[in-house]
C-alpha cells in the first residue's frame, strides 16, 4: 500500500497546534532536555533513545500525584519481561483521579432513555469516600479483589475508584454477558466482593439480570458482600446473602477518604484476553503503569484538557473504559452512556454530543460506517461547535470513513484512528495532534513505545506488511498474569515468536509519513464491531447443544469490520434447519453475549486438523477470505480445507 502521493485529508491550523498540550510539551523538552527536538518525528526518537529521561519527564508534565518519590525510572530496560518501572515509588490510582474536588461536573451519565445525571467532583470524592469506609469494615484491603457486573453508569465509576483507594483490585464484566463468559473470569480471581445491579437496558428493552446474578454468585462462593446500584435497590435482589443497596452500604456525609499508597505496579485491575485457546487468561495491570501511560496518551496524543468533555462509547468489560474514566485524572469531565448507540434514533450519540458540548467522541470503526450507511449527517443536523476530536478504534478505519467523517460530521477535527489493546491497556498507535491526518492511517507510534514491523526471523520489514512487534520495554505492560506464579503463561503469550520482543499479534505496516496501518489480526481472534472475541467462547456454548458434534469459527472481512461464521459439524440424524440455527444463536446470546452470535452457521463434514489434532483457524480464516494456505504439509487433513472455500452465502453477505 503506498501512501506518499497522497495528501493529507486535514491539517491542523498553526493557532490549534500552538494550543495544544504536545506543543507545550515539546517546548519543555527541547529547552531543558533535549535541544534536538524540533517537532513529533524527533520527538519520537528521543522518547525512545532516552527512556529514563522520558518517561521521568511524562510524570513530572503530567503533575502524577505520589506519597514517595521513586528511586529510580526503571531498572532492567533491556529486559522485556522483567523490566520494573519507577521502583521505590508509592502512590494511590485513585488520588490521582479524584486530585480535582471542585463543583464542575466529573462524570455525566446518560442512558438512551434520555435519564442524566451529574456528579460534582466534589460529590465523586465524596461518594468514593462513602464506599471506601464500608468497604473497609467488609474487610477489603490492599490486594482483595473487587468485581463489577456492572452497565457504564456512574456508580461502576464509584466502586472501582473506591475499591482502588483501598488497594484491591478491580474486575468488571458488562451485563450483556452471560453466566458462565462472567463465571469464566471471575472465578479465577475469587473476588470478595460483587457490585452489580437488577437490570440493564438495551435497544429499548428493560433487561432483567437477576437470575444471571444468582447463576453467577452461586459458583463464586468467595463472594461475602453483594453491593445493589441503581435500580436494583427494593428488588428482589435484596434478599441475597450478604446484599446490601449502594446507597445504604456508603453513608453520607462520608470521613475523609484514606488512600492506601502502594507500589508502583501494585495491581490495579484484572482485565481478560479473549479466550481463544480455552479460559480466558486473567491480565494484571499494576496501577503506576497504567496511570503514566494513560495520562501520556489522554494529554499528549489526545490533547485532553481539564476543561474537556469527553466521550467513548464502550461497556466496562472492554479497556476503552478504562481509558475513559482516568481522564478525571486530567481533571476533565467525563461522560458515560448506557444502552444502544442508535437508540431511540440512530442520530442518539451525535444528539447527547451536541447536548454535552463534547469535545472529544471516541467510537468504533464499525459505528461510523454504521451510521455512514444509514445516511446521518451529524454535522448538518447536530451542533457540533465544541467537538475537537473524533477517537476510533476496535478495527481499522476504512478510508472511506475517514471521507465520512470530513464531509458529513465536521470538517475541522482531528480524527485519531488509534490501536493497542487489553494486554497492553492502552496504544502503540494513537493520534498525533501536531500533525496532518492521511486517510486510512494511525496518525503516529505512541511516544516511549518502540514500534517496529517484524518478520517471521525478527528483521525490521521495510516497505511492506509484518508482526507489529514492539522492542523496548514499556510501563504499561502487564504485571503479569493471574495465577501465573513463574510467568510461564505471560512469556508464552507475547514473547514466544521473537524472545525479548513484544509481538502483539497485529498484521501491519508502517507508512511514509509515520503513521501506521493495520490489515487485521495476525492470529485467529475474532473482532465485529470492535469487540474481541475468542472462539472457544462459542465453542464451550455451542458444543453443549446435542446436535453439534464440533465447530470451528471465523471472521469474514467486509465493509471494514468482521463478521462472525461458524462452521458446525453435526451428530449423526443431525439436520441444520432453522430451529437448529435459532437455538445456537440463543445459547450463544445468553450464555456469552449478542456479540458472540455468528452473522452465519453453515454445515461442514469435516474440520481442518494439525497432525497434533489441534484445528486450524488461522488456515480456515484465510480460505474464506480468498487468500492462499501456503503451508497445508502440516494437516492431517488438508482436502477438509476445500469445503470452506467458493460458499455462496459468504458472496452475499452483507
Amino acid at each position: 500500500m503506498s501512501h506518499d502521493a497522497e495528501p493529507p485529508i486535514w491539517t491542523p491550523s498553526a493557532q490549534r497546534v500552538l494550543e495544544t498540550n504536545m506543543t507545550r510539551y515539546l517546548r519543555m523538552v527541547r529547552e531543558n532536555l533535549a535541544p534536538a527536538v524540533v517537532d513529533y518525528p524527533s520527538l519520537h526518537r528521543w522518547s525512545i533513545e532516552e527512556p529514563e529521561t522520558f518517561w521521568r519527564s511524562v510524570w513530572s508534565f503530567c503533575g502524577i500525584r505520589a506519597m514517595r518519590e521513586a528511586d529510580a525510572v526503571v531498572s532492567g530496560i533491556g529486559m522485556m519481561p522483567g523490566a520494573r518501572w519507577f521502583p521505590g515509588a508509592r502512590l494511590s490510582f485513585a488520588e490521582n483521579l479524584l486530585s480535582r474536588n471542585d463543583d464542575n461536573p466529573a462524570i455525566i451519565s446518560r442512558d438512551e432513555s434520555g435519564n442524566r445525571t451529574i456528579l460534582t467532583h466534589r460529590e465523586l470524592r465524596e461518594r468514593v469516600a462513602a464506599l471506601a469506609a464500608a468497604l473497609r469494615e467488609d474487610g477489603v484491603g490492599a490486594g482483595e479483589r473487587v468485581a463489577g457486573f456492572l452497565p457504564n453508569v456512574a456508580p461502576t465509576v464509584i466502586a472501582m475508584l473506591a475499591a482502588n483507594s483501598l488497594g484491591a483490585v478491580w474486575s468488571s464484566c458488562s451485563p450483556d454477558f452471560g453466566v458462565n463468559a462472567v463465571v469464566d473470569r471471575f472465578a479465577q480471581i475469587a473476588p470478595r466482593v460483587l457490585v452489580t445491579t437488577g437490570e440493564s437496558r438495551y435497544a429499548g428493552k428493560r433487561i432483567s439480570l437477576g437470575d444471571r446474578i444468582r447463576g453467577i454468585l452461586d459458583r463464586l462462593p468467595s463472594v461475602r458482600r453483594v453491593v445493589l446500584a441503581g435500580s436494583a435497590e427494593g428488588s428482589a435482589l435484596r434478599s441475597l446473602p450478604g446484599a446490601v443497596t449502594m446507597d445504604e452500604h456508603a453513608r453520607l456525609p462520608a470521613p475523609p477518604i484514606e488512600f492506601a499508597y502502594l507500589p508502583f505496579d501494585h495491581p490495579l485491575y484484572v482485565m481478560y484476553s479473549s479466550g481463544t485457546t480455552g479460559i480466558p487468561k486473567g491480565i494484571v495491570h499494576g496501577a503506576g503503569g497504567t496511570l503514566i501511560q494513560h495520562l501520556k496518551e489522554l494529554m499528549l496524543h489526545t490533547d485532553v484538557k481539564p476543561d474537556d468533555t469527553i466521550f467513548y462509547y464502550t461497556t466496562c468489560g472492554w479497556m476503552m473504559w478504562n481509558w475513559l474514566v482516568s481522564s478525571l485524572a486530567v481533571g476533565a469531565t467525563i461522560v458515560l452512556y448506557d444502552g444502544s448507540p442508535v437508540h431511540p434514533s440512530a442520530d442518539a450519540l451525535w444528539r447527547m454530543a451536541a447536548e454535552e458540548g463534547i469535545t472529544v467522541f471516541g467510537t468504533s470503526a464499525a459505528y461510523l460506517s454504521a451510521v455512514e450507511k444509514a445516511g446521518l449527517s451529524p454535522g448538518r443536523d447536530h451542533d457540533l461547535s465544541r467537538l475537537r476530536t473524533i477517537l476510533s478504534t476496535g478495527a481499522p478505519l476504512a478510508p472511506r470513513s475517514y471521507d465520512y467523517v470530513y464531509g458529513s460530521i465536521k470538517d475541522d477535527v482531528c480524527l485519531s484512528s488509534i490501536s493497542g489493546g487489553t494486554d497492553i491497556i492502552s496504544c502503540f498507535g494513537l493520534g498525533n495532534p501536531l500533525g496532518p491526518v492521511y486517510r486510512g492511517e494511525i496518525p503516529c507510534r505512541g511516544l516511549g513505545m518502540k514500534v517496529e514491523i517484524l518478520d517471521e526471523t525478527g528483521r525490521p520489514v521495510s516497505g511492506g506488511k509484518g508482526e507489529l512487534c514492539c522492542t523496548l520495554a514499556f510501563p504499561s505492560m502487564p504485571v503479569g498474569f493471574w495465577n501465573d506464579p513463574d510467568g510461564r503463561r505471560y512469556r508464552a503469550a507475547y514473547f514466544e515468536k521473537l524472545p525479548g520482543v513484544w509481538c502483539h499479534g497485529d498484521y501491519a505496516e508502517l507508512t511514509v509519513h509515520g503513521g501506521l496501518v493495520i490489515h487485521g489480526r495476525s492470529d485467529a481472534v475474532l473482532n465485529p464491531g470492535g469487540v474481541r472475541i475468542g472462539t472457544a467462547e462459542i465453542y464451550r456454548v455451542v458444543e453443549r447443544i446435542p446436535e453439534v458434534r464440533e465447530s470451528i469459527a471465523v471472521g469474514r472481512q467486509r465493509d471494514g469490520d468482521v463478521r462472525v461464521i461458524l462452521f458446525v459439524v453435526l451428530a449423526a440424524g443431525a439436520t441444520l434447519d432453522e430451529p437448529l440455527r435459532e437455538r445456537i444463536r440463543q445459547a450463544l446470546k445468553t450464555e456469552a453475549s449478542p456479540r458472540h452470535v455468528p452473522s452465519l452457521i453453515l454445515q461442514v463434514t469435516e474440520i481442518p486438523r494439525t497432525i497434533s489434532g489441534k484445528i486450524v483457524e488461522l488456515a480456515v480464516h484465510r480460505v474464506v477470505n480468498g487468500q492462499p494456505v501456503e503451508n497445508r504439509d502440516v494437516l492431517a487433513n488438508p482436502e477438509a480445507l476445500d469445503q470452506f472455500a467458493g460458499i455462496p452465502e459468504l458472496k452475499d453477505l452483507a
